[in-house]
């Protein structure tokens, strides 16, 4: 009787472990939950809103132009931004009257908040790094910005995938200029609502600006 208490509770305490190592492991190397702080993103994300980022997707695959990225913020690597990618490397970048375009073609931004109020002069982006905006371009502080400029690619945390919470707007986000995305969701939407989600979050959360 002694032996079989003592087997049962080895057999918890090696369950347990495995599943703490296993959590320890997507969190490192896999997904990480995030959560959402200001406005630079809408009306695509929002302030309050808890989201999960593929930390592991860019070891495959550079970011590109649509993707929304978590990155560490140049000026102070301690914080997080979360913005999205324009530019990729080698792309020249520039805004005017109102217009974003990305090598020579005005790049059509149905996610953006508003109209932009100002230019911006041409630029490109160096190999090792890229262009990024938020969808709130007159609220965004981002590469248009010194202390921002372009991201090097070894600041990229990840790529944001999954809104869980609020259970009310639960959302994949599906890059708009990509017709197969990561999900293999097609189509040119921005993201698309799941109805009567459930979510669990069982990662650590870290604030994005």
């Amino acid at each position: 009787m002694i032996e079989i208490r003592k087997s049962e509770y080895r057999e918890n305490v090696e369950a347990f472990a495995i599943a703490v190592v296993t959590i320890l492991f997507i969190v490192i190397f896999i997904a990480q939950s995030f959560l959402v702080k200001g406005t630079s993103m809408e009306p695509t994300l929002h302030d309050g809103e808890r989201l999960i980022v593929n930390k592991y997707i860019y070891r495959f695959r550079l970011p590109r132009t649509g993707d929304i990225i978590v990155f560490k913020y140049p000026g102070d690597p301690s914080k997080k931004f979360i913005k999205r990618v324009i530019g990729e490397p080698g792309d020249t970048v520039w805004i005017e009257d109102a217009t974003l375009y990305v090598n020579g073609r005005a790049l059509d931004e149905p996610y953006i908040l508003e109209e932009m109020d100002s230019d911006f002069e041409q630029v490109t982006v160096p190999r090792d790094a890229i262009f990024v905006l938020g969808d709130n371009r007159n609220g965004s502080r981002d590469s248009r910005y010194s202390d921002v400029g372009f991201v090097p690619l070894e600041n990229v945390v990840g790529k944001a995938i999954f809104v869980f919470w609020p259970l009310s707007e639960v959302t994949v986000l599906v890059n708009p200029h990509n017709g197969k995305d990561y999900f293999g969701c097609r189509g040119y939407s921005d993201s698309f609502r799941i109805p009567d989600p459930v979510s669990i979050d069982l990662f650590k959360n870290q604030s994005l600006y």
